[in-house]
């Protein structure tokens, strides 16, 4: 796999976290460089049972964890303070005081930000009226895609958008909710002129992945990075040399690292909505991201395309005075 996704955090900061207890040296350190806490949640899989329960104390109540002491967070935890900063070693940080400072300025900055009364962090709950149903996902949602924003690595976003642009033609892979923001990124670049072809379907997927060739690309969405569908359609398609690019939420998965280059997402999970549910709307934004990108490098065709398409469904466009009878403000009995 690629390093698109290794930011500047640092070689220095990598080659220490790699060196820890809980980071074996053969284990794959994933750095972002803002957004501690986005960094935090991307790493937690990957880490140690120990340094997990560092990571759920301090995103169960940043404010609080930026409050305390070393001790305090580890007794918290229930781990010890030589935990705690091991902990802090594998996020980049020299010592505690540097990861408490960086998290209280960015839950301060959020706070800012976002200006919701609402807590992001409280659970939507059996009675709660849908105002608050609302606020809270809206909150989550805007949260989630802030830390997409953070984490998403603008040079891998880059390359991707070159792969696809010079592609002869380009295989869009995901299953289930996945497949639905798969095929969204098809209509757009098909729009565009770029050949591709989106492919919810496994035995469809491989067979149109094992006609691919290099120079091709194969993009496989999943916020897991463990759907086994979409392993089997991007490695197929690997395995005959065109360029891999995957979409998802846990850089330590099967999918990121049989990819060529990566491309973060965050998600931000509610009760009765869990991550793979809200993951789409980072997905999304990573994707229109990309489809813009490839956009500006084929910017001349691209011109052309959007006329010649527009012409085409033109005539599919109904005028207000061209509606039936009662939908553009007649008088109707029906």
């Amino acid at each position: 796999m690629s390093g698109y996704e290794v930011n500047a955090t640092g070689a220095s900061a990598a080659a220490a976290a790699a060196s820890l207890p809980g980071f074996g040296a053969s284990e794959p350190v994933h750095l972002i460089a803002d957004g501690v806490l986005a960094r935090m949640r991307l790493l937690q899989p990957e880490f140690t049972e120990a340094l997990q329960r560092v990571a759920g104390q301090v995103l169960a109540d940043p404010a609080s964890a930026a409050r305390a002491t070393i001790v305090e967070l580890a007794e918290r935890s229930g781990t010890s303070p030589a935990t705690v900063t091991r902990f802090c070693r594998a996020l980049g940080f020299e010592g505690y005081s540097d990861l408490r400072i960086s998290i209280a300025g960015e839950t301060g900055r959020a706070a800012r930000a976002a200006g919701w009364t609402v807590d992001i962090g409280r659970e939507i709950e059996r009675d709660d009226p849908l105002e608050r149903v609302l606020q809270q996902i809206m909150a989550a949602d805007t949260r989630a895609m802030g830390e997409t924003a953070a984490v998403v690595d603008l040079t891998a976003v880059a390359a991707a958008a070159d792969a696809i642009a010079l592609a002869r033609r380009v295989d869009i892979y995901g299953a289930g909710g996945s497949a639905l923001v798969g095929s969204e990124l098809h209509v757009c670049l098909h729009r565009i002129g770029v050949s591709t072809w989106a492919w919810p379907d496994v035995h469809n997927g491989l067979a149109s992945a094992a006609l691919l060739r290099p120079g091709d690309v194969a993009l496989g969405i999943s916020h897991s990075g463990q759907t086994r569908e979409t392993i089997e359609m991007v490695a197929e398609a690997s395995s005959h040399g065109a360029t891999a690019i995957a979409i998802t939420s846990l850089p330590g998965s099967t999918l990121a690292e049989l990819s060529d280059i990566l491309l973060l997402t965050a998600a931000q999970a509610t009760t009765f909505r869990p991550d793979a549910l809200s993951a789409r709307h980072p997905q999304l934004v990573v994707l229109d991201l990309l489809y813009i990108a490839v956009a500006q490098r084929l910017h001349d065709r691209v011109h052309a395309a959007f006329q010649a398409t527009a012409r085409a469904v033109d005539a599919h466009r109904m005028d207000a005075d061209r509606m039936p009878v009662g939908r553009a403000g007649e008088d109707s009995s029906r």
